[in-house]
């Protein structure tokens, strides 16, 4: 919860005692790796240890307390651009903190202020924003809007003034809070912790170059001949010299004593080589002192080489590691996410992220701070497609179903924002449930169908067995002469006539379901945006066109054939005066006879009415 720390003063023993037991947001920039002048190392330790960076008086006067200066200054300046009365406090929340040059009364605008420099200068052109400052000003701001929620925005001063007071510049802008940014800070802090916690002091001092001592001189006399010399003392010291270099490389010390052992080495070399020529300029038989100055250099030469590589070698074997840790890490930590969603909607992290982080670095320290810094922004990003995912899916939850069949695609539309998605899973729920509807219909329909053709059968069976029935006790009563003989021919015609006209009925029945059926598919299809009906015979397209409403639809000059209006009405069947006779109209093209598309509906409807009407005529009658 966040809350004001009264009593406070910045600077002092309190306000120390303060920061030591809270992440600040002063520190957030180290943590980042993306302080100008701080590591992300000299972090952990100072964490880890309690014990803080210290700086020499000509820093404090010069540089700290000059910026301090600069800061009240600027207090009047940063209440006029704000437009309201600022003030300086120290806030907490949770074990986060953060000190603020100026807090607004109501808390909603906040202010920081940085003394003038080259980097500000470069990046505070006239129009920009927040987002265009350099990466470790927007983390200590992000670090204070998250401290105090209430914030708004926060009003970024960078003013220089000379010794009397007076004001030399100023440039301002308006910083807003990034939630991205907060989410890779909140992950960065919480790896730091972990780095804290695991850290171990090291074994040496920061990395300087050790510094060889000279070697002895060599003192050789000659007179045509060798008369004296400490060759002999002079190869002990040069090789136990050479034999004492450290081939051993774990720590960043290593390597740098590493550099200045080839150095050496090549010095040594090249000096072995130098005596030589010295040696031959003033004797005329000089094999063994020349054989024991060759054999140095020799030596010194190989030894360096070996060295040389033994430091590349290592160096990149330090820098894989670093690396690669960093990518086990992130894949573990992506792993975990998937395990908490139930599926691994989240793919593997990419190989070769956390090296391109480390090119132009040069000592290990450096590039394991980025790196550092990289697998905590990367891992707050893998946070946050998470939680997108896990809302998202759900979202898909719904009190009638789990929609997650519709979305075999969910690791990639399911890592959109929630409104993104939750359009996207409507679109899809709706037209499923629109299939779904059309393909119960479709079903019943069916079903009904089915049923019809099965009683249809039934009727026409029970028809003709009563004609069989009727005409076999006919034939009876005829070879009884029981009857008159027309008699019977009549009743044997109206047996065979109450057949037929039954089974007209029932094929009437049918063709006009027929015929209703579809006309009321041309009708869906018009009312639908279709402007194209399937059913030709070849896998084809008849093109109608589309209507707004039931009205007629233009007509743009497209036909169908004579087969083709047969084949979407069977199994009723047409022909040209068949068409003729209800009233329209038809063209022959070469042997095919066509017909206007745009009036098929209405020759389904009159096919319809004209079936219709001879039921109802034979009802009547």
């Amino acid at each position: 919860m966040w809350k004001i720390v009264e009593g406070l003063r910045q600077g002092s023993p309190e306000w120390i005692a303060h920061r030591a037991q809270h992440l600040n947001a002063s520190d957030a920039p180290a943590m980042m790796a993306c302080h100008p002048s701080k590591s992300r190392r000299e972090l952990v330790r100072e964490l880890a240890t309690g014990i803080g960076l210290e700086f020499s008086d000509f820093v404090q006067e010069r540089v700290l307390d000059k910026g301090h200066e600069f800061e009240r200054l600027a207090g009047p300046l940063m209440e006029k651009l704000a437009g309201e009365s600022l003030y300086p406090v120290v806030g907490v929340n949770g074990k986060f903190s953060a000190s603020y040059d100026g807090l607004a009364m109501f808390e909603s605008v906040a202010a920081e202020h940085k003394r003038l420099n080259a980097a500000l200068r470069e990046a505070m052109t006239p129009g920009c924003t927040g987002g265009d400052l350099p990466l470790c000003y927007q983390v200590q701001m992000e670090h204070q809007a998250m401290v105090c929620p209430t914030i708004e925005r926060i009003l970024f001063v960078a003013s220089d003034w000379d010794d009397s007071g007076g004001l030399i510049e100023e440039r301002h802008c308006w910083y807003a809070p990034d939630p991205q940014l907060r989410a890779q800070i909140l992950a960065g802090w919480e790896l730091l912790e972990r780095d804290v916690a695991a850290y171990t002091p090291p074994a040496t001092e920061p990395t300087t170059a050790k510094i060889h001592a000279a070697l002895p001189a060599l003192r050789v006399e000659a007179s045509g001949q060798i008369t004296a010399s400490n060759l002999e003392e002079f190869q002990a010291v040069v090789l136990d010299r050479i034999n004492s270099v450290n081939m051993e490389l774990t720590t960043d010390q290593h390597f740098a004593d590493g550099d200045a052992d080839a150095k050496w080495l090549r010095d040594v070399s090249s000096k072995m080589k130098e005596a030589v020529l010295r040696v031959r300029g003033g004797m005329q038989s000089v094999d063994d002192v020349l054989r024991v100055l060759e054999q140095l250099d020799d030596f010194a030469t190989k030894k360096a080489i070996a060295i040389e590589k033994k430091v590349k070698t290592e160096k990149d074997a330090r820098k894989e590691q670093i690396v690669v840790q960093a990518e086990q890490q992130l894949a573990q930590h992506v792993g975990a996410l998937n395990q908490k969603l139930g599926a691994n909607y989240l793919p593997p992290p990419a190989r070769g992220v956390f090296a391109a982080v480390t090119k132009g670095l040069k000592s290990l320290s450096s590039m394991d701070d980025k790196v550092r810094a990289a697998l905590a922004v990367a891992m707050a990003e893998a946070d946050a497609t998470a939680e997108r995912l896990a809302a998202n899916r759900e979202h898909l939850r719904q009190e009638d179903a789990d929609w997650i069949t519709l979305f075999a695609d969910f690791a990639t539309v399911g890592a959109k924002a929630g409104e993104d998605f939750q359009a996207i899973a409507a679109l899809r729920i709706g037209q499923h449930r629109q299939a779904e509807a059309k393909r119960l219909e479709a079903d019943r329909e069916r079903i009904r169908r089915e049923e019809q053709e099965r009683a249809d059968a039934e009727a026409r069976e029970k028809l003709i067995q009563a004609e069989a029935q009727a005409q076999e006790g006919i034939a009876v009563a005829r070879q009884e002469e029981a009857l008159p003989g027309p008699l019977l021919d009549d009743l044997s015609a109206v047996a065979r006539y109450v057949r037929d006209d039954g089974v007209a009925d029932i094929d009437a029945r049918r063709a006009i379901g027929n015929a209703q059926a579809v006309a009321a598919a041309i009708g869906e299809s018009l009312q639908g945006g279709s402007g194209w009906a399937r059913g030709v015979p070849d896998g084809g397209l008849v093109h109608i066109p589309t209507a707004s409403t039931l009205a007629e639809p233009a007509d743009d000059g497209s036909t169908i054939t004579l087969g083709q209006i047969n084949t979407l009405l069977a199994p009723l069947k047409l022909d040209a005066a068949g068409i003729a006779d209800l009233g329209f109209v038809t063209t022959r093209v070469k042997a095919a006879v066509h017909f206007p598309a745009a009036q098929f509906p209405t020759l389904c409807r009159a096919v319809a009415g004209r079936a219709l009407a001879a039921i109802e005529k034979r009802i009547l009658a």
